[in-house]
């Protein structure tokens, strides 16, 4: 049975992200919103008004979808209206909504050794050391090149990181080691860490499942993801009191803003910092200091 042909109004939307440079995860989610938008219009997306865009985000808003969904979706709409169908007018009425900031789920350094330790193999515990090491998002992990890795700056280079910017992270001399004891035992030619058909890169799916397996096998009861490891090397680092602002570069933050969440659970750094009111030189309590 052969595959539904895709309208030329989609196919110019697809290309429209392509010539952009836009991830395949990114462009997916985009085509699925523009179709939710499509479904809920009742006729092609291109005769809409205004005022059909108001009415989506307010059926959004009364269907209780989160806000992360419902900024995504808006996303993928202005960029339909403004680029694609070269009518930025008709996105005026769309707002993006407040999320709530939660403090990110952080694993004790005891807590990561046992979870690099329970990794299935040297190939996984060579991926979930690079998402712990060097900081990255799991797929900035799975998609990196054997030719990425710079021994002789002691350098990893993640190209194409979030927003398409490429960067450059810290690579440990421990890391190093068993990067190159896997690169011995697998001989992997361009992918750093290939999936079951080498041509392609490991799936980010793979490694949430090998988290998750880890976890549960450690006793972990935290909601653990590739991503808290992340979390962990930020909030890390933090509490080792390098500058927030080199954190920054190595997450490949836009915003110092975003960095500075961490900044909520360094626990370390939280204990350390002395209170201006211990600062006063005068004792404040009822009863007296023993003698």
């Amino acid at each position: 049975m052969s595959a539904k042909p895709i309208s030329p109004l989609r196919q110019r939307l697809i290309d429209d992200m392509t010539a952009r440079r836009f991830s395949e995860a990114t462009r997916k989610d985009y085509v699925r919103h523009v179709r939710t938008f499509a479904a809920f219009l009742g006729r092609s997306p291109d005769t809409a008004t205004s005022d059909d865009l108001r009415r989506f985000q307010l059926h959004m808003a009364q269907q209780q979808v989160s806000p992360w969904s419902i900024n995504a979706a808006i996303a993928a709409l202005r960029f339909f209206f403004t680029v694609t169908l070269e009518r930025p007018d008709l996105v005026l009425p769309l707002s993006t909504v407040n999320k709530p900031r939660r403090a990110p789920v952080v694993l004790s350094q005891e807590e990561v050794g046992r979870l690099l330790g329970s990794a299935p193999g040297l190939k996984y515990k060579a991926a979930l050391s690079v998402a712990y090491g060097a900081g990255l998002r799991v797929s900035e992990v799975a998609n990196l090149k054997v030719s990425d890795i710079d021994s002789q700056r002691m350098t990893l280079r993640v190209e194409h990181g979030k927003g398409q910017r490429d960067r450059y992270v810290m690579l440990s001399p421990q890391l190093l080691e068993l990067l190159r004891d896997w690169w011995w035992a697998s001989r992997p030619r361009a992918w750093l860490f290939p999936g079951q058909n080498p041509v392609n890169p490991m799936s980010a799916r793979q490694l949430r499942r090998i988290v998750y397996a880890a976890a549960q096998a450690t006793g972990i009861t935290k909601r653990v993801s590739p991503h808290t490891l992340r979390h962990s090397f930020a909030t890390h680092l933090l509490e080792q009191n390098v500058d927030i602002r080199v954190i920054q570069v190595l997450l490949g933050h836009a915003k110092l803003e975003t960095t500075a969440l961490y900044t909520r659970v360094a626990v370390n750094t939280i204990r350390d910092v002395t209170s201006p009111l211990d600062r006063l030189g005068v004792n404040l309590a009822r009863r007296p200091p023993p003698a």
